[in-house]
């Protein structure tokens, strides 16, 4: 019986922390520990990293998740172990994980198998307390904001208009909609808000994308909280609450250095959520792995129709930095589900007939594929399919995908690193440093100075393949305000489901004949990008009926059990 997440995490033989940071370069000043397997990295190494020679840069994404699950976490894992068994120094640069669907439905987030960062346990349940920092700070400019309503809003903030709310780092669906100030004069201003999950914060957001403490400190002040009756926005600044958000995120900022099971290093930090945020770590783990190895293989979250293109065109333009491939992960079972021939469910069995030989059905959701692998080669990045492997995968299955990759223009690797770890993703790694000598052609989907709703409409377009974008009365009138107020220069994050190209998650493949509907906008000042919501975004999860923490406890060694 193939062992569990955490049995194999737990027998990995691990270099002391001190040793991977040696082989990356990282003098012992530049580190803090937390515990025996994890380091703090200052932000000096910054300075100290600035001559060495410069990484290629690699991005995993995928084809339009599935309920599934196709494995883009390990599959990132998997390919910097990779790295090293072809002779080359890979760093990983990973999100970090949110409790909330680590408790629920969704597992883990440092990969799985025999492709994992460790120590497994701390990573998926709190590690260094950087989402409690952010969480902190963000409900501190709650409270401020309540005091300020409270003490006779001189500001002449609009109640009705204000947009910032308070977040909290558990899938609690109970607290999506909420009344405070409820009680005595004493207790408050009564109004209508709520609760998100602290991923979906704008302060996570900023955190990923900030490149140093004194920017984050001026991105914090630009965060708009709400509005005055005459439409100026009200910044957190206004409220004097930017400062002492800074000083709670100071330890927050600094990037977490842990390793793989193969010892590869990895730098996780920050979460910020997929559908409404960037999907993406952050910036600065970038920057500081891109000069401590030979190749950086970060991820992107949901499908490149999302993760990727934000990646591209938000994350890589704070940055100043372009990469050199992209690697999309696909599996038999997704193609086939795109094909709209089965109905699958999150947390149910698999249908039988999905895991009959059926290459036909492979190439009936080819669509998807084709169009993630168009969606890479937009922003000119050479694309790699790594088509993770199952033992239920038939051999003219594999087939069919390689002919589909590489007829659309892509190179192609099966990889097997879930079971056989970095051994199982030589071929992948072989095809993507292959992939990383081609001649650099990297381009932003929009220019700046384009208006907002030209740079939606580019996207909905080219990226989404919708033949126009409708933009309620709402939504119009949000974008001018916005454009008046100095923000048309910013980047667009188009929310939307990431269960399909379009904005209807039961489409599936790649449909065509649909228009993107806008119903709001909403602007993320202070992480730098406006975000149209194209329908009903959920912020808070909930408990699904059988959740991860009903299984998780302590045993009679104190040893953690039913973590995954």
């Amino acid at each position: 019986m193939f062992p569990s997440n955490l049995e194999i995490a737990r027998n990995a033989p691990l270099k002391p922390i001190e040793d991977i940071a040696n082989e990356m370069g990282l003098g012992s000043h530049h580190l803090e520990p937390y515990g025996r397997d994890v380091m703090k990295v200052s932000l000096d190494a910054l300075d100290e990293l600035a001559e060495a020679p410069r990484a290629k840069y690699v991005v995993v994404t995928a084809v339009t998740p599935t309920p599934l699950g196709e494995g883009k976490t390990t599959t990132t894992i998997g390919l910097a172990q990779g790295m090293r068994h072809i002779g080359k120094r890979a760093v990983v640069t990973i999100r970090q994980a949110s409790m909330g669907p680590a408790l629920g439905i969704k597992g883990g987030a440092a990969g799985g198998g025999y492709s994992q960062v460790v120590p497994m346990e701390k990573l998926n349940l709190h590690l260094t307390g950087d989402l409690h920092a952010v969480t902190a700070a963000h409900n501190l400019l709650s409270a401020m904001l309540d005091d300020h309503l409270y003490r006779g809003n001189t500001l002449g903030i609009d109640p009705y208009s204000i947009t910032w709310r308070r977040v909290l780092d558990v899938n609690d669906r109970a607290l999506r909609n909420i009344v405070t100030g409820l009680g005595g004069s004493a207790d408050g201003v009564p109004r209508q808000s709520g609760f998100d999950i602290t991923a979906a914060s704008e302060v996570m957001a900023t955190l990923a994308l900030t490149t140093s403490l004194p920017d984050l400190r001026e991105r914090l002040g630009r965060i708009v909280v709400g509005y005055t009756a005459q439409g100026e926005p009200v910044t957190a600044e206004e409220l004097r609450a930017a400062g002492a958000m800074a000083v709670l995120l100071r330890e927050a900022i600094k990037p977490n250095l842990v390793q793989t099971i193969e010892n590869t290093p990895a730098l996780v930090h920050t979460g910020p959520f997929g559908n409404i945020a960037t999907g993406n770590s952050s910036v600065l783990a970038d920057l500081i792995a891109l000069r401590t190895g030979d190749y950086v293989v970060t991820e992107a979250g949901f499908g490149a129709d999302m993760g990727a293109e934000r990646f591209f065109n938000i994350k890589c333009r704070a940055s100043g930095e372009a990469p050199d491939a992209a690697v999309l992960v696909a599996t038999v079972r997704a193609l086939k589900a795109h094909s709209g021939n089965y109905r699958i469910a999150a947390g149910k069995p698999l249908p039988e007939e999905l895991l009959v030989e059926n290459p036909d059905d492979v190439a009936a959701g080819a669509a998807n594929l084709v169009k993630q692998i168009e969606n890479v080669r937009l922003h000119g990045v050479p694309p790699v399919v790594a088509l993770n492997s199952f033992s239920t995968d038939h051999p003219s299955e594999r087939a069919a995908v390689r002919e589909i990759a590489e007829g659309a223009g892509a190179r192609f690797a099966v990889a097997s690193h879930f079971t056989d770890g970095g051994r199982g993703a030589i071929e992948l790694a072989e095809a993507v440093a292959e992939a990383a000598q081609e001649p650099s052609d990297f381009r932003l989907l929009y220019p700046d100075e384009a208006s907002l709703r030209e740079k939606i409409e580019t996207i909905a377009t080219k990226v989404y393949g919708a033949d126009g974008v409708d933009y309620s009365t709402a939504a119009s009138r949000s974008l001018d305000t916005y454009e008046r107020a100095g923000f048309g220069h910013l980047p667009v994050c188009v929310a939307k489901t990431h269960l399909s190209l379009s904005s209807d998650p039961s489409l599936k493949g790649a449909p065509t004949g649909w228009r993107l509907p806008v119903r709001e906008v909403r602007a993320s000042a202070g992480a730098g990008y406006v975000y149209p919501i194209c329908g009903d975004m959920r912020t808070m999860p909930g408990l699904g009926s059988n959740p991860a923490a009903a299984h998780l406890d302590i045993d009679a060694n104190e040893q953690t059990v039913g973590l995954f």
